[in-house]
């Protein structure tokens, strides 16, 4: 007969939830978020109440820490929940180091910055009811025990795998076409990053546009800061494209998360919520979109800063994080990512950027435009010395340009899966 333990737990912000624990579903570890069960458990399994019961213990633990309180909740269009959490409560304040700390005062943008730049101005899905959160608070996405179990893993969620970064990404199930440049010492970068819906087959997989502040050698002490957009099933749970923010600093092992799911950054905006949808989105031969991103070194206090947009300064990286990148970043990289896990035996059919080969160019192909990097004395320049790496060209590919009004640009992506592609 079936056997099945329903636990009701309640997290910080009083609610109340109910979680199963089922015999047969191994898939979540053991956890089950339907209501009823009809399995009976198979002759040769063991039902471990203690191990499953301890894993929802970790799972509740994890949420209740990084779930703040709200002194407004928003509910967005697309099912997310917005709390808007008082900035000195923010997850980035539970770290030694930022204890009983207030965010700090904008830094010095760089100079050079164009500000005829017509980066779209951003919007995102949560926001367009016309609800914000107050001045003093930052909008944080809540993290629900739906997120968490159904991710690949309950003690990698909110990470990126192991040796994620491109260096020979041969044979690690993450394939590239990204331009970067080295050979110098980078404080910062900037680029406009057409917005798109790419599909991801698998649950597991993903497909992101970014740009990488790289240092460290691509060992175990590689840092990097990272922003872009993702769409990604396993830790969103669904496949809107999301703006996101990214951290390690030693090659992704043990250090650093996505968003603000463990504490790092430390957020300074109240209108825009790290790991939300974006909205709008582009279309094939229809309405182009992108949002505007630039991070860079205060030369102040040497916190790594974020903007999104137009001029929405999102918040900062504190130095003390890092240990290369507490310095300079030595690589800058721009461009899309996706995982290949070949679950069904062939290359997975993920898209990257809009799911078109960049020859096909404006409107049909993604594109990232006005590509700076910021130097020593805090100067947007043009980029020199770059390079092009498509690693799988026959499944994403990518193409370099020039011109007056999007400086340098490229653009990149595919299909994956195609009959050069198999």
């Amino acid at each position: 007969m079936p056997f099945l333990v329903r636990t009701v737990l309640q997290n910080t912000t009083g609610r109340r939830f109910t979680i199963s624990l089922e015999h047969s579903d191994t898939r979540c570890y053991g956890l089950d978020l339907r209501k009823d069960s009809g399995h009976s458990l198979p002759a040769n399994q063991t039902f471990h109440p203690a191990s499953q019961l301890n894993t929802l213990k970790r799972i509740t633990d994890y949420l209740t820490k990084i779930n703040k309180p709200a002194v407004k909740t928003i509910q967005s269009p697309d099912g997310d929940v917005i709390d808007c959490v008082l900035s000195h409560l923010q997850p980035a304040f539970d770290h030694p180091e930022l204890k009983g700390q207030k965010p700090l005062d904008p830094p010095e943008r760089p100079k050079g910055l164009n500000t005829t730049d017509t980066v779209a101005k951003s919007f995102q899905l949560w926001a367009e009811s016309g609800e914000s959160c107050p001045e003093g608070t930052v909008p944080i996405r809540r993290t629900t025990e739906k997120d968490v179990l159904g991710a690949s893993s309950i003690d990698r969620y909110g990470r990126k795998p192991v040796r994620h970064v491109r260096r020979d990404s041969s044979g690690t199930g993450h394939e590239h076409a990204v331009l970067f440049v080295n050979g110098d010492q980078y404080f910062g970068a900037k680029a406009g990053i057409n917005v798109w819906a790419p599909q991801v087959t698998d649950r597991y997989e993903f497909s992101l546009s970014q740009i990488w502040v790289i240092s460290g050698s691509f060992g175990h002490d590689l840092n990097t800061i990272e922003a872009g957009w993702q769409v990604s099933p396993d830790l969103y749970g669904d496949n809107n494209p999301r703006f996101f923010t990214y951290w390690t600093t030693d090659a992704y092992q043990a250090t650093g998360c996505y968003n603000l799911l463990c504490s790092g950054f430390v957020q300074t905006n109240n209108r825009v919520a790290i790991g939300a949808a974006i909205s709008p989105k582009s279309y094939y031969n229809g309405r182009q979109f992108d949002i505007g991103l630039m991070v860079w070194k205060d030369p102040k206090h040497g916190h790594w800063w974020l903007e999104f947009g137009s001029g929405l300064l999102v918040g900062y990286w504190p130095a003390f994080l890092f240990s290369h990148l507490r310095t300079h970043a030595s690589m800058v990289q721009f461009g899309g990512e996706i995982v290949n896990s070949r679950s069904s035996g062939y290359h997975t059919s993920t898209q990257m950027g809009s799911g078109h080969f960049a020859e096909e160019g404006f409107g049909k192909a993604s594109y990232f435009r006005n590509l700076q990097v910021v130097d020593w004395d805090n100067n947007l320049l043009p980029l020199t010395n770059l390079h092009l790496l498509a690693d799988h060209p026959n499944c994403y590919d990518i193409k370099q340009g020039r011109n007056n009004a999007w400086g340098t640009y490229f653009y990149y992506g595919g299909p994956g899966r195609n009959v050069k592609c198999p």
